[in-house]
């Protein structure tokens, strides 16, 4: 996503994070000075969606108007081969069902292995 509090701020004339933040608290969002921080500087690692309402109402937009998808950065995080993605490294000797080519558990004493683990 590309994050653009900053943009938006400054299209209502807020150009300083801490008029950004007075005006939460205003609207009833206390924040640390932390966190404010780390949304004006660039994307927040989290958002509550109460605090992205207030967020939006304060600056008089949408959700939409602060975040914009990036389809071409989720597709460069894709795995390469569908082998990757379900846990085989591609050498071949993948287990068939589905275990990442880790050998079936044994049951201590019996020495049988066991199809699935116990509960």
């Amino acid at each position: 996503m590309q994050w653009s509090l900053r943009l938006r701020a400054a299209e209502r004339g807020i150009w300083k994070s801490a008029e950004l933040r007075r005006m939460l608290a205003h609207a009833g969002l206390e924040i640390s000075a932390g966190k404010m921080s780390s949304w004006w500087a660039g994307i927040p690692p989290t958002m509550r969606l109460e605090e992205l309402d207030v967020l939006c109402a304060v600056l008089e937009c949408t959700p939409n108007d602060l975040m914009t998808p990036e389809p071409d950065k989720v597709a460069a995080r894709r795995p390469r081969n569908t082998d990757a993605a379900n846990g085989n490294d591609g050498d071949g000797d993948g287990d068939p069902n589905g275990n990442g080519g880790t050998p079936p558990a044994v049951t201590p004493g019996l020495g049988k292995p066991r199809s699935t683990p116990p509960l």
